[in-house]
């Protein structure tokens, strides 16, 4: 039976170290008095036990019992509903929330190990929560102080769910094809009308109410995405004293029989003349939307590392005890029949390309929360402005990246386990099951590397790559920075091929499509070499303190520079190649 212990070691290293995240809290009024470094601790050892006591050991019952939809009512895998209560009483939907209706205040910075910690012990179970976060975030951030009042402070305590109902069967990545219809009602409300597909916890048995942001149009509104506008819509409708009152028109008509993250109830919602509210302004749902769509995409991003970690804690225990063959330098385990299968270099490539992937998406999360906290906490305007600018860049390339390589760091532990990989008992082929999703939902990842070259690139020529890069080069060029001639050759590799592409995208409007996923891992593998030169300087520095933990930072990073970014060779070349390849084939030729 898999377990997972929180590796609380590792990231109090990156929140507290290599980002001296209590410094950044200091200067921060809004967080000066809220948190500090033994705040943020004590929240990592009680995420810990949550995650590794009272969430993981569901994870496969749930996975082997799924969700299950009967009349319209969807019941969770047993176990859910009591693990849920004490979840919720813990306060960690709210943990990042407005303290101003109830929820915890905490920086991203923190909130951002919490994720990865949930998705490691149960995908399924972290998405219910997961999506009433960024519903509360969209709610805070435009709805009208009557819906906030209203609705903020049962979704932070968890007693109120949320979700994010925006794809129907025609209208996926295209959201300005989508039917559903909003009218006006005499009482300023709105009488909603359609139905949506893949919505995640539209329907379960774990609150009492459940919070619908619905995109739909109004009538005579512009046509495609200038005319989605966003409503509140919910399952349980709400009297002017807080308690619950009537049902609303809304029903699930299914659920989805999925490959992986089957606890986790996908839903097909149905909307009949639902009462609704409109959240912000007409016609600019969409633009509201997407501040939950963001917060969604990040933490996605850290599914991909924490369905990792968990695979990559799961493949260590079992490589360092399975005996099988002899070592090729001679017997290690002499008094046994067999080596354990760690000291073959097949499986040290493994678990190296898994630890050092899994190591710097955890630190390069941590600096994307950074500048989330930067953005909302900052009282110095350019500051904000900056890391706003960095937060649009750099939320692409954190989603698609992470669940990218994710994946891959789950087939490298499946891989290690060999056969017993591809069983259900030892966990690796559910973590595969469960990862693959995060590539597609809240955004395929081709979509997410289009938005990264071709809006946050080529758009604005570069400009917020460059501000970015410059951190880079800035870091570089301080005299006992480590592995400074590889990061800077790497840094040059991504300008100039982003050059290269600005020049080709004017001339061929094929151009940032052909070269989209190649060039957003270009970055990905760039951004983590920057993440592990930083861990290395810091492991440098304080290596007498702790030396098992910080030379293996070391060897860690070596193994990154010497064996992972050489990566970027090849996908440069890739980029360079154009488009005209791809376009090779009529329609009729595939």
């Amino acid at each position: 039976m898999p377990t997972f212990n929180a590796p609380l070691r590792d990231l109090r290293f990156v929140l507290h170290e290599v980002f001296e995240a209590p410094r950044l809290w200091a200067r921060l009024p809004a967080l000066a008095h809220s948190v500090d470094a033994d705040t943020a601790d004590a929240i990592l050892e009680e995420a810990a036990k949550v995650t590794g006591q009272l969430i993981a050991p569901l994870n496969r019952s749930g996975d082997e019992e799924g969700a299950q939809w009967l009349n319209g009512e969807v019941s969770t895998p047993r176990g859910f509903k009591q693990a849920y209560a004490t979840y919720i009483n813990g306060g960690w939907v709210g943990l990042s929330g407005n303290p101003g209706y109830g929820g915890m205040g905490m920086p991203k910075m923190l909130a951002v190990q919490f994720e990865e910690m949930l998705y490691a012990a149960g995908s399924s179970f972290a998405l219910y929560s997961a999506l009433s976060s960024g519903a509360c975030l969209a709610i805070d951030a435009h709805a009208s102080e009557t819906l906030k009042t209203t609705y903020l402070p049962p979704m932070y305590e968890g007693r109120w769910a949320g979700s994010m109902c925006l794809t129907e069967a025609h209208a996926g990545t295209d959201l300005g094809l989508i039917r559903s219809r909003a009218e006006p009602r005499a009482d300023g409300s709105y009488s909603i009308t359609g139905s949506k597909i893949f919505i995640t916890g539209g329907e379960q048995d774990l609150t009492e109410n459940i919070i619908h942001l619905v995109l739909a149009k109004l009538p005579n509104a512009p046509t495609g995405a200038k005319g989605i506008s966003l409503f509140l819509v919910p399952k349980v409708m709400v009297n002017p004293d807080g308690t619950l009152g009537a049902r609303n028109a809304v029903s699930c008509g299914s659920i989805e029989h999925k490959m992986g993250i089957k606890a986790s109830a996908t839903c097909v919602m149905n909307f009949d003349g639902a009462i609704g509210h409109l959240i912000g302004e007409p016609n600019k749902g969409l633009a509201a939307m997407f501040t939950m769509m963001n917060y969604e995409r990040l933490s996605i991003g850290i599914q991909g590392i924490g369905c990792a970690e968990a695979s990559y804690q799961a493949a260590v225990g079992y490589a360092r005890e399975r005996l099988q063959s002899r070592a090729a330098t001679g017997p290690v385990a002499e008094e046994k029949a067999a080596d354990p299968i760690i000291v073959h270099a097949d499986v040290r490539r493994m678990l190296l390309s898994m630890k050092a992937m899994t190591e710097g998406g955890r630190a390069f999360a941590c600096y994307v929360g950074q500048q989330l906290d930067l953005a909302k906490f900052s009282d110095d305007a350019l500051e904000q402005q900056q890391a706003a600018a960095l937060v649009a860049l750099l939320t692409p390339v954190a989603k698609a990246f992470f669940t990218d390589t994710g994946l891959d760091s789950c087939i490298h532990g499946q891989q290690v386990f060999g056969g017993h990989g591809y069983i259900r008992e030892w966990g690796q082929e559910q973590l595969v099951r469960d990862v693959r999703i995060a590539q597609i939902y809240e955004g395929t990842n081709g979509i997410q590397a289009l938005d990264l070259l071709g809006r946050k690139v080529v758009a604005n020529g570069g400009e917020g790559l460059r501000s970015f890069t410059a951190q880079i080069r800035q870091f570089a060029s301080q005299a006992d920075a480590p592995f400074a001639a590889p990061l800077l050759d790497a840094v040059q590799r991504l300008e100039s091929t982003s050059d290269w592409l600005l020049t080709q995208a004017k001339g061929s409007p094929n151009e940032v499509g052909a070269a989209s996923v190649e060039y957003l891992h270009l970055f990905g593998y760039v951004a983590y070499a920057w993440m592990w030169a930083r861990m290395a300087a810091v492991a440098r520095q304080h290596h007498a303190q702790d030396p098992a933990f910080y030379s293996a930072k070391l060897a860690t990073a070596e193994f990154y520079f010497s064996r992972l970014l050489p990566r970027t060779l090849g996908l440069e070349a890739c980029i360079r190649a154009g488009s005209a390849p791809l376009y090779g084939l009529s329609a009729e030729q595939f």
